[in-house]
């Protein structure tokens, strides 16, 4: 089994749901057991009360929602509430216990201080591509890495630079604590820090496609389960196509794992719906319908550096 450790991650993307134990309030950063297989324990019965809160990131909060109203229809003493105001935000408000799950693309220590960080359970839940998408009007469908660092640092301001035509580059940005904008400029920009803000900072990924639909020349960038192809095109990296199948082998290499965490000692209501996240019931078809990929079918693992190997 794998061992997720609060302070030093070993893997990333794999297994994911090895860091949850059947139990869950067993579990801490330090403990790993197998993911359920079945239906969540509760699931369906009438003994089970309490309400679930979470917050955090809004590259998979329809996922959790969908998950949520499956669940609240097989338990319907249980009621599950929450929002997407970004992974910074959800994982602040677990460890404050302002709710019961945090949501965030990103670990938990590159956000929180470690002493936040000790009282955690990290749940990955799925694995989703992210990548850049532009205004319908741009006519560049192919954008290297370099390229994407030269523009989302400010040093690239024309279309025109990228094989495009002659027109200013409009960067839409998502705001600091956004764990998108962290797995985005960690492919793109590696160690570096870009402190390039670009014309806006948007909150959710929800105001990115809103206003990127509605900006000509602009470009942003999204989890693949929020491109739409009426409003915004989605561009190739390196040459490859941002798409599910191309990030089983890091082929595409924009991508993060979705996590879900509580406090270990989260109530029964709370510990039901995260193993209910890590069942059939979900990882079975849920995820994938959802645009997601699900945590068992990663082939590839990034180690604390954020270095690729193929599984």
């Amino acid at each position: 089994m794998l061992d997720f450790n609060c302070s030093r991650r070993q893997f990333l993307g794999i297994f994911g749901g090895a860091a949850a134990v059947a139990g869950l309030g067993l579990a801490g950063c330090n403990s790993s057991a197998p993911a359920s297989s079945g239906s969540a324990a509760g699931a369906g019965s009438s003994s089970l009360t309490g309400t679930v809160t979470y917050d955090g990131a809004s590259s998979f909060q329809a996922l959790v929602e969908a998950a949520a109203e499956q669940f609240m229809e097989e338990n319907q003493d249980v009621s599950i509430t929450g929002s997407g105001n970004g992974s910074g935000t959800g994982l602040t408000a677990v460890a404050d216990g302002t709710v019961t799950i945090g949501n965030s693309d990103v670990f938990a220590e590159t956000k929180l201080d470690a002493d936040q960080c000790a009282d955690l359970v990290d749940h990955e839940v799925a694995v989703v591509g992210m990548g850049p998408v532009v205004s319908l009007n741009v006519t560049v469908d192919d954008l290297s890495l370099d390229q994407l660092k030269g523009i989302f640092s400010g040093e690239i301001t024309n279309w025109s630079e990228v094989g495009g035509e002659d027109a200013e580059i409009h960067v839409l940005n998502r705001k600091a604590g956004s764990g998108t904008r962290a797995t985005f400029e960690a492919a793109v920009f590696g160690d570096e820090t870009p402190d390039f803000q670009g014309e806006a900072e948007l909150d959710k990924s929800g105001d990115v496609q809103t206003q990127i639909g509605s900006t000509d020349n602009a470009i942003s960038y999204l989890d693949f389960s929020h491109f739409d192809d009426t409003k915004f095109k989605a561009v190739k990296v390196n040459g490859v196509e941002p798409v599910s199948e191309n990030v089983y082998d890091n082929s595409f290499p924009i991508w993060a794992t979705e996590h879900m965490y509580c406090k270990k000692d989260a109530d029964e209501a709370t510990k039901a719906f995260l193993e209910y996240m890590l069942s059939d019931d979900v990882q079975g078809s849920l995820v994938e319908e959802q645009g997601f990929i699900p945590v068992s079918e990663m082939k590839v693992v990034k180690d604390a550096e954020g270095n690729v190997t193929n599984k």
